[in-house]
């Protein structure tokens, strides 16, 4: 939701002439009044938004180990429930076909017509390059690009980007950084990723690859990382280590609510839900296990607050939801490796979005892209 005045600035346009468009896109249909904002002193604004089944986005959620799929309208809200599909990424060739086959039967039962559904947006791990909608760690495809692979398949406009770019997108479009100019997100999973936007703008960097945080060299450990160096963050932060450290440390002995056996049987998405879950509960074990990968994060965010200086540090995504049990070890890290006058004003918090950021990132990403995705779309009616 926006006023008139943030509709102007964003579109820089005139007030006049925003208050005419808003006006006349009202009485069409498109978009709907909501309400005004609380008061600052003077006149409340009106508030804004699109009508929310005037158009609809797929939103495609992609980590190494399960894909998320929905449908969703003008107000990110999902239309029927969730798909969830567990699929290894690097271990499966034929992902691609997989993917798109499910793409194509969330929207049938959605119930919502092609026509009506702007495009489809998928955040993934990997080295992206979104212009050529090619991933390079994963989804290889020898007949053309994942984008026009998955377009030829479904009839819809398809754009991909990294996924914590995504979950950046996110967190600036409708979350903690609406407003905010230098912030840092922090996609705590299976990676540490990292989206960083400066000057309120996401900066992907000149081949979009920017924010590999997970593969800063901080360890000697002599840990092998999935992007074949060793001694990374990941290797001692990320959700697979913190998996990997509760299977030892059961092994040895630890007492916790958390057994060996039930945790090798899980999948790698439910064996760190069950580490995070003990952890809330208070299991001393889980605790530790969480609070040293709290640690080894807050020693990457001290180099990020070196170079950049951001307001603001996001933790989001699957592994925010351990919440505080992360923020203090983070700024314990942050008191022993930062120049106290560097951090002094860098707020560490958690998102309210959560683990939802990714998919609404993606929807993001199709509106972000709306007049590109509206040509091609034409295109692809046009070859048909």
């Amino acid at each position: 939701m926006l006023s008139c005045a943030e509709v102007s600035e964003k579109i820089e346009k005139s007030l006049s002439l925003t208050t005419k468009i808003l006006n006349e896109l009202v009485e069409d249909g498109y978009v709907i009044e909501t309400g005004y904002a609380p008061s600052s002193g003077g006149r409340r604004p009106q508030m804004y938004s699109l009508k929310p089944d005037i158009m609809y986005t797929v939103s495609v959620a992609m980590d190494q180990f399960v894909t998320r799929l929905a449908v969703m309208d003008m107000q990110n809200r999902h239309i029927g429930k969730i798909e969830s599909l567990e699929l290894n990424l690097a271990v499966n060739p034929g992902s691609l076909d997989v993917i798109t086959d499910r793409i194509n039967d969330v929207i049938d039962k959605s119930g919502i017509p092609k026509n009506k559904i702007a495009g489809i947006g998928i955040s993934m791990p990997g080295f992206i390059d979104a212009k050529e909608g090619i991933n390079y760690s994963f989804l290889t495809n020898r007949q053309g690009t994942i984008t026009s692979f998955i377009e030829g398949k479904t009839g819809i406009p398809v754009f991909i980007d990294n996924d914590s770019s995504l979950i950046a997108l996110a967190e600036l479009k409708f979350g903690a950084a609406r407003n905010k100019k230098n912030i840092m997100v922090i996609n705590v999973g299976w990676g540490i990723g990292l989206g960083m936007i400066l000057n309120n703008t996401l900066f992907r960097g000149d081949d979009g690859f920017a924010g590999e945080f997970s593969h800063i060299p901080l360890f000697q450990n002599g840990k092998l990382c999935s992007c074949g160096k060793s001694g990374c963050l990941e290797t001692e932060a990320a959700l697979t280590a913190v998996i990997e450290k509760a299977l030892a440390g059961l092994s040895s002995g630890r007492t916790s609510v958390l057994k060996k056996p039930d945790l090798e049987a899980l999948n790698p998405e439910d064996a760190g839900d069950a580490i995070i879950a003990a952890a809330g509960k208070g299991d001393r074990f889980a605790v530790e296990l969480l609070s040293e990968a709290g640690y080894n994060i807050g020693r990457g965010i001290a180099i990020l607050i070196h170079l950049l200086n951001p307001g603001l540090v996001v933790l989001s995504g699957r592994g925010s939801s351990s919440g505080k049990i992360l923020q203090a070890p983070i700024q314990q890290a942050l008191n022993e490796h930062c120049i106290p006058r560097l951090a002094a004003n860098t707020e560490i918090i958690i998102s309210e979005l959560g683990h939802e950021a990714q998919l609404i990132g993606g929807a993001a990403l199709v509106m972000e892209k709306y007049e590109k995705g509206m040509a091609r779309k034409n295109k692809i009616q046009e070859a048909a």
